[in-house]
Parts: C-alpha cells; structure tokens; sequence
C-alpha cells in the first residue's frame, strides 16, 4: 500500500464572509506541497461557525461547492471541509468530500453543539460516510462529533479517521486528548484540523491541528498560528501496530438505533 500524503490548513477565518475566506484558501491551497493526496480544510470553512444559516446558507450549486470542485480538479487531489448548506427547507452542517474529478460526497454533522444552540437551526445527519483513496479507507467527521466514541467506533475498518473543526480555546485540552484517544481507542491515524483566531462571538481558538499515531502518538502539533501541516501516513506502520495488538477483533457488537 502506498504512503498517504495528507494536508491541513489551519487559518483565521474571516466572520461570516465567503468570498474572503475562499480568496483566501485558494492562496493558501497554492502552497500546500506538491503530490499531497488530501487537503483538509476546518470546519464551516467559508463562514466560521455561524448560527445564523438564513443569511449564509448556499445550495450545492452555490459558489462554495463550486469552488471546492475546482480547486481539487486544479490540484488534482481531495478536498474536505464542511459548509452551511440549505436543502428541502433544512440547513446542514455538511462536509464535502471532493474528489480530484470534481465529483462529491457528503456528510451532516450527526452530534450539534447544544451549548451554541445549533440544534436549534441545523439538521442533524444520520449516516457515515467512509471514502476510499488509494487503498486507505478514511472516515470524515465534523468536530462535536469526536466526543461520541460510540458514533466514531471502528466497526467499518477505516485507516484514518479525521474531523474538521471550531474548537474554541477554553477547551484545546479536550481537543487534543479526545484525539488521541480516539486514535488508540480504534487502531487508527487520527487528524484533526482547527482553526486559531477569535470568531464574531469572541470566542478564542489556539488551533491545535494535529496528526495522531493508532498508538496516539503525536506525529504533528500545529500552534496557535496560521499554518498548513502536512504529513505522510504510512500503512506498514498501521499494520505492524494492528498485529502486534490485534485487539480490535475483541470489541463490542452492537447497532446505533
């Protein structure tokens, strides 16, 4: 199996302003390194984590959608972050995985941030979604989800599983452990794209990107700064860690009802 070349950009966003946020990835996409196989971008990537849908909501064949689909055909590569999307008279947090040919697929944010009221002015999704690249198989999440273990259990074998995020600095600690967790917890490469700077409700986020061993072992920590992070996975590693603990044919049964 082939190394798996994956990129984060961890960045300020600007409130509530698409066309600012997507001049700025389309620069910050340009620097990304070359032959990266996936680009990750944080969660609500065009707005910040906005509760206010009625005003900022796009269809999928809105410019954001649009926008990501060129970007991965330019780049040749996959794109993820999540949008604000309206749809059948409901608004969704929705995560689209774009691929290299400009096609998608998607996911709704299953667990709502309560404590911001998004329950209150979002759908929430009911399926998984797990996505193959070049032999890895990858489960996509948007941040509240990575504090449900039950949601994000490994009983589908996936590789990787990484989530796009607003995580605020007053709990960067439960972030970055949470992640680790979940890497150890399901025998898998854990990543975690954040953004830094103060959103429109003044709340602080430091960032904390990072990329996680399926021994959660640290391979990269972005600070509290504007970066891109970039890391290769290697499958032999996951293998080797896989037989010498095989404890994953040891876990629970059940179904989510």
């Amino acid at each position: 199996m082939q190394d798996l070349k994956i990129s984060l950009i961890q960045a300020a966003l600007v409130w509530e302003d698409v066309d600012a946020n997507l001049a700025y990835f389309s620069e910050k996409i340009g620097e990304v390194p070359q032959h990266t196989d996936i680009i990750i971008l944080p969660e609500m990537f065009s707005t910040g984590f906005s509760m206010s849908p009625e005003k900022l909501a796009e269809t999928e064949s809105g410019k954001s959608v649009q926008w990501m689909r060129q970007q991965a055909m330019k780049r040749q590569c996959y794109l993820t972050g999540s949008l604000i999307i309206t749809e059948g008279g409901h608004y969704y947090n929705r995560l689209f995985w774009v691929s290299p040919d400009g096609s998608y697929q998607t996911y709704n944010k299953k667990h709502l941030f309560s404590m911001a009221g998004e329950e209150k002015v979002y759908t929430p999704g009911t399926d998984k979604l797990m996505v193959e690249v070049r032999g890895w198989k990858i489960c996509p999440m948007i941040c509240f989800d990575l504090r449900f273990p039950v949601w994000i259990r490994n009983v589908e074998h996936y590789d990787v599983l990484l989530f796009v995020a607003n995580w605020p600095e007053r709990r960067k600690e439960h972030w970055r452990k949470l992640l680790q967790a979940r890497a150890i917890e399901n025998q898998a490469f854990v990543i975690g794209c954040n953004r830094v700077g103060e959103d429109g409700t003044g709340l602080n986020h430091t960032g904390n990107s990072m990329f996680c061993d399926p021994q959660g072992e640290i391979l990269l920590e972005l600070q509290s700064v504007e970066a891109i992070g970039t890391v290769s996975l290697k499958y032999d590693e996951l293998t080797k860690i896989r037989r010498y603990m095989p404890f994953l044919k040891d876990r629970d049964q059940f179904e989510l009802k």
